[in-house]
């Protein structure tokens, strides 16, 4: 492991819960500019990695070593709103957040919270919770940026375009992402490497290699396997004939 220049790392982690392995030996790092998305199934451990990471659990050994005054913007699946509480959408993003007006009006521009910015947040629509969540994550211009199911409470369409935005904040600003999904055909798409979890590593690697890990098989299935391939080769002949099509416009 090259923790010197990790942003984060675990080394040998382990956590019990009820004599029950929660994680176990986990060796993990997220470096500069790393998109990685954390995949498994329910009771993997997933969360309680990130917890872990982000140091709100203390597990049972093992190290975590983090870069020296990291910024880190975390975005949880959700968040109880009290209808006896109101607050708008503008005071929500900013409570308890050093910020400028200009890095304001930036994050709420590029996660199209601007037009809400007056509402109070027992009106938003899921879709408008989950950007005003990730622009509360982006105020304090985050080194890494930590989502946990980000798209949960999303139909299709809403996944779709929250990845969309996510993959573009990703590609203009200068961070890494950690990421717990289950979205499993959007985010083979969208990051750039997968770790798999089941209480421990099953596989890690690039989208195309994972699917084809037996791992991977076994915990998802064949049919699943065969699917995310064909939907990551589609994605990529896409992407290549996007690429001639822009090429040939800008040589001619």
């Amino acid at each position: 492991m090259k923790i010197k220049n990790a942003l984060i790392s675990a080394h040998n982690l382990n956590v019990i819960r009820n004599e029950k392995a929660i994680l176990k030996n986990i060796d993990v790092e997220i470096n500069k500019n790393d998109f990685l998305t954390i995949i498994g199934p329910n009771g993997a451990g997933k969360t309680m990695l990130l917890k872990c990471l982000m140091e709100f659990y203390k597990p049972d050994s093992g190290k975590i070593i983090k870069k020296p005054n990291l910024r880190i913007g975390y975005m949880p699946q959700s968040i109880n709103i009290i209808n006896t509480m109101p607050m708008s959408v503008r005071n929500f993003i900013t409570v308890r957040k050093k910020f400028d007006e200009i890095s304001f009006r930036h994050v709420i521009s590029e996660t199209e919270t601007d037009k809400v910015i007056n509402k109070q947040l027992s009106v938003l629509s899921g879709g408008e919770m989950q950007r005003v969540l990730l622009a509360r994550s982006l105020l304090n211009n985050p080194e890494l940026l930590i989502l946990d199911e980000p798209a949960q409470n999303l139909d299709v369409s809403g996944q779709i375009n929250f990845y969309k935005l996510l993959q573009s904040i990703y590609s203009k600003r200068n961070l890494s992402i950690l990421m717990v999904s289950h979205d499993l055909h959007l985010v083979m798409v969208s990051t750039k490497k997968v770790l798999c979890l089941s209480n421990h590593i099953c596989c890690v690697g690039k989208p195309q290699q994972i699917t084809k890990d037996p791992e991977f098989i076994s915990m998802f299935g064949k049919d699943m396997a065969n699917i995310m391939a064909v939907y990551q080769h589609s994605n990529n002949s896409n992407r290549h004939k996007n690429n001639q099509f822009l090429n040939g416009e800008q040589n001619n």
